[in-house]
């Protein structure tokens, strides 16, 4: 899989440092290309975020150069939720800008369930 460097680390980016280390986080996956660990304010029973080790800003950023990056984050939330038995459904979420709620410019998957989610959302 041809990605960019996973080096790249933005220096004042909360999830930066969580993936360096220097900021805690209870890493329940981690791979050469993401982390995943709970959310610190979570939404359902089971609320864990998915983040590349890789510095981008948002959803809005990515190009087609990312599309195998984004499609491992996609099967890794997958396998997160696999892990942890939500086998009655989840949701993945991608929050992208401020009208689309993104509080951490940072991407991120928030992956949900343990729970009935409802439509629509928000």
């Amino acid at each position: 899989m041809k990605t960019k460097p996973s080096s790249f680390v933005s220096p004042d980016c909360l999830f930066c440092k969580i993936v360096a280390g220097t900021i805690p986080a209870n890493r329940v996956y981690e791979d050469e290309l993401c982390i995943g660990f709970p959310d610190i304010n979570p939404q359902a029973p089971a609320h864990l975020l998915i983040i590349p080790k890789r510095h981008i800003a948002s959803q809005a950023r990515c190009t087609a150069e990312d599309a195998a990056l984004l499609g491992h984050l996609m099967a890794t939330a997958t396998k997160v939720a696999q892990d942890y038995s939500l086998d009655g459904g989840f949701r993945v979420v991608v929050n992208t800008g401020d009208d689309g709620g993104q509080t951490v410019n940072h991407l991120h998957l928030h992956l949900l369930g343990g729970r009935h989610m409802k439509w629509p959302p928000g």
